[in-house]
């Protein structure tokens, strides 16, 4: 069979499957037995099936996935992130569109203690946007910058997804957690800007209200009870790798010590909050597990009918130059963004990019920061964005997907912008690693 046809029947069975609704993972699964039938045949192809399978799951580098939901998990049910607001609400004292600000920095401090971009999306919404709609924010001034920041916690480290795209395209995971860090904060201070920008222009947008400020004692007071510790997480979990102390997946296991002991100096540390933190991570890790072994098995599949060999070479074939190319697969994963999540998108996109980005010579690490950029654009747009429904979830009746989409434009243009950035200066990526 030619491997146009090929990977015409393969994505097509699994565009049919989801199509049928069913769950994404399990229409993996069913493609990937139609495929061994159809390619290697018989009982020895589905044996094959099975222990192509059973190894990909079985990878210690995996353990990091678990471990870094189980520690957000732990970071949102023992309440220890209230704590973080406090002191922001101190350091912005009577800043215009001080919100907005705290938005932006508490989201970002969430990114790096939590790695799950909808408990980042869910947190933030609860906790500031009602004060916001109080205070008479305008839209793109509350309901944005909460989706967009987010958004943050897949790029910047400990990220679950990155993690898991590590593991689909067979990457460095700690090199490509770090390669995420610069790219993730540059990305903060972006939204920051269009904040800054958006005040000035129009000071309503963000009504001023009297605060009583606090001394430089007292914010020194707070900023040591209670952002020293999660400091100390965020140094479990990135500055060992950074330092080559540890391996991601020791970090990981050090962040979640680090979120019990923290928890547990704040008395917020209970067995009601560990048992649902172990219960939500198992639910997710599972998903993910599933994820991981129906796309190891489906690139596997098209490697072996020649689908992505065939590809490849007949897109490093064409007489174009490799940016092009680069363009027209970030335009897929936007488009794929507007009807699919970002674990659907990387089962799908990752066993046939990757090759096509090392064919056409770019840093898979590289890559890898500029997929997760794109997935992070796919949660904030309609009309099947996770980030905007669950911000629907927390904001006011009558709150419309049409409103959350226009207040988070400016912060998608921001995203957009950083991805030109890293294809100018690549080395953004490389800082660290």
């Amino acid at each position: 069979m030619v491997w146009y046809l090929a990977g015409t029947l393969l994505v097509g069975l699994i565009v049919a499957s989801m199509a049928s609704t069913l769950p994404v993972a399990f229409a993996f699964l069913l493609a990937n037995m139609i495929g061994v039938l159809v390619f290697i045949g018989g009982q020895a192809g589905l044996e094959q099936l099975v222990a192509n399978a059973t190894t990909s799951i079985t990878l210690f580098t995996l353990v990091t996935i678990p471990l870094f939901i189980l520690m957000g998990e732990l970071f949102f049910h023992t309440g220890v992130s209230n704590r973080i607001f406090d002191v922001l609400d101190k350091l912005f004292g009577r800043l215009p569109g001080r919100l907005s600000y705290m938005t932006v920095s508490g989201g970002t401090l969430f990114a790096a203690l939590s790695g799950s971009s909808m408990a980042n999306t869910a947190l933030l919404g609860a906790s500031l946007l009602p004060e916001m709609t109080r205070r008479e924010y305008k839209n793109h001034l509350s309901m944005g910058p909460i989706v967009a920041c987010g958004g943050l916690a897949i790029i910047i480290p400990p990220s679950g997804l990155a993690v898991l795209l590590g593991s689909l395209a067979h990457l460095d995971i700690g090199a490509l957690l770090l390669a995420g860090l610069v790219p993730g904060l540059l990305l903060a201070l972006l939204y920051a800007a269009v904040i800054f920008i958006s005040v000035r222009l129009d000071p309503n947008a963000a009504p001023r209200y009297d605060v009583e400020p606090a001394s430089w004692p007292e914010i020194m007071r707070l900023v040591g009870v209670n952002l020293l510790p999660m400091a100390f997480v965020i140094f479990l979990v990135v500055g060992l790798i950074v330092l080559g102390l540890a391996t991601p997946t020791e970090s990981a296991a050090f962040g979640v010590l680090g979120v019990v002991i923290v928890a547990a100096c704040f008395r917020s540390l209970s067995l009601a909050a560990i048992q649902k933190a172990i219960v939500g991570s198992a639910k997710v890790s599972g998903m993910v597990f599933l994820i991981i072994m129906g796309s190891s098995t489906f690139s596997q599949l098209l490697a072996f009918s020649g689908a992505s060999p065939g590809l490849i070479s007949w897109a490093t074939s064409l007489d174009v130059a490799p940016v092009v190319l680069l363009a027209a697969m970030f335009g897929v994963l936007l488009f794929l963004g507007l009807f699919m999540e970002a674990a659907s998108i990387m089962m799908l996109t990752v066993p046939i990019f990757f090759p096509l980005a090392l064919g056409l010579g770019y840093d898979p690490i590289w890559f890898g920061i500029i997929m997760l950029i794109s997935l992070e654009i796919g949660l904030a747009t309609p009309p099947f964005g996770m980030g905007l429904f669950v911000l629907l979830g927390v904001a006011p009746k009558g709150t419309t997907l049409g409103q959350v989409s226009l207040a988070v434009l400016p912060y998608l243009l921001c995203t957009v912008f950083l991805v030109l950035l890293l294809v100018a200066f690549p080395q953004l990526t490389a800082t660290f690693r």
